[in-house]
């Protein structure tokens, strides 16, 4: 059996996997967790009109932060595969596009279960975090995501906090300019994240309650840069704030995601008839994104590696690019990519760790020609540049995401 849950506030990011339908009611089933399992409760969100879905996850899950070694060196051998490039070996964060800490007893305790689950199961829009569930076309099922934010809750000892499931009245017009004044220097003006995690990013306002949110506005994270603002704000102000931030969720429709097959080999290389191009090499790696759209206008003889989660390159990939996630194992980082001199070109959106780690090892293994495109994926797209979703979509998928 498949357990409820419910996303509240706005749409839930994998609406599309069973079914759902709007309700004028505002009564909500709720997850939440209990002797180790998840359970059903009922409460009264008012103010908004909610979805209820179908959601993913088992309703027996054990959710006990009991792990035993094996389990722990499992998750662990995760967590370092996936994970630790952008957030840390030992979970420090702030390794590659300013990914948190996930050591923050502050955001595992109010995180655990559900948030955590979603965080990792569906990624956040417009950012280098991108879902790793098979769902979303990623390398993880339900039961490693459970395991993985079991052992990161455990790690760091927490006892889970169960926030007031209620909706916070505050003035949006008002919190806009309080947002200005102490946050968007580092989350960005449009919440976009700068030296801070992207707040205004619609999937994480999705599972992220409202007390959620201010709860990490109030005690802020411990060794992290974001701190309490308790003493700065009034509650009231707080209030408002939050107010501003769900405000921003507003409008958004989830899309189903149609995962398509993979290229096979015959199709890795781009244009296989023409000349190689000539790139201008920034430290002998990084090429600008203008001269790669120049080879691929030019039918220049290249191969494009996205070097992002498969759910990421499923969503949305430059012309021609051929999935290589940068946690495939190296045995097979260079699987069926040809060493002859044809120019490899790898991207990510981070602008440059996965892409960086993916060239460091085709480099160590004698591919001479070789680059990361310098500006990365999602400064590719607000330049305008040319990209495409999964080609070929098809009912039965042949899953290629390891």
């Amino acid at each position: 059996m498949r357990g409820f849950a419910i996303i509240a506030h706005v749409f839930a990011p994998h609406i599309w996997k069973l079914c759902s339908h709007l309700t004028s009611s505002s009564i909500l089933d709720m997850v939440f967790l209990k002797k180790g399992l998840f359970n059903m409760r009922r409460f009264l969100l008012l103010g908004f009109t909610p979805l209820i879905v179908f959601y993913c996850i088992p309703s027996n899950a054990d959710l006990s932060l009991t792990l035993n070694t094996d389990e722990m060196e499992k998750a662990d051998a995760m967590y370092q595969q996936y994970c630790s490039l952008c957030h840390g070996k030992d979970r420090e964060g702030y390794k590659a596009d300013h990914a948190p800490s996930l050591k923050s007893k502050s955001m595992l305790s109010t995180a655990y279960p559900q948030l955590l689950f979603d965080s990792i199961s569906w990624g956040r829009v417009n950012s280098a975090m991108d879902g790793y569930s098979h769902e979303a076309g990623g390398p993880l099922t339900d039961s490693d995501i459970i395991l993985l934010i079991r052992w990161l809750a455990q790690k760091e000892n927490v006892s889970p906090v169960e926030l007031e499931q209620v909706s916070i009245k505050g003035d949006s017009s008002k919190g806009k300019a309080l947002y200005a004044s102490n946050c968007s220097s580092c989350h960005g003006q449009q919440g976009q994240g700068v030296t801070a995690p992207a707040i205004a990013d619609q999937l994480f306002l999705s599972s992220a309650t409202d007390s959620y949110i201010k709860h990490a506005i109030v005690h802020g994270r411990e060794d992290t840069p974001m701190q309490s603002f308790k003493h700065l704000l009034g509650d009231e102000e707080i209030n408002d704030l939050v107010a501003y931030l769900r405000s921003q969720a507003s409008g958004w429709k989830p899309a189903p995601v149609e995962l398509a097959e993979w290229p096979s080999p015959d199709e890795y290389v781009v244009n296989s008839r023409g000349d190689g191009p000539a790139f201008n090499l920034r430290e002998g790696r990084y090429v600008p994104a203008m001269e790669v759209v120049k080879a691929i206008e030019e039918k220049k003889r290249m191969i494009v590696l996205d070097t992002r989660p498969g759910s990421a390159w499923q969503r949305i990939h430059i012309p021609g690019a051929v999935p290589m996630p940068y946690y495939r194992d190296k045995s097979r980082i260079a699987e069926n990519l040809p060493n002859d001199g044809t120019w490899i070109v790898a991207y990510c959106a981070c602008p440059h760790a996965a892409s960086d780690s993916v060239v460091d090892h085709l480099r160590s293994l004698g591919y001479e020609n070789t680059a990361v495109i310098d500006e990365g994926i999602l400064k590719w797209i607000e330049m305008g540049l040319p990209v495409v979703a999964g080609k070929d979509k098809t009912d039965n998928v042949k899953r290629q995401s390891n």
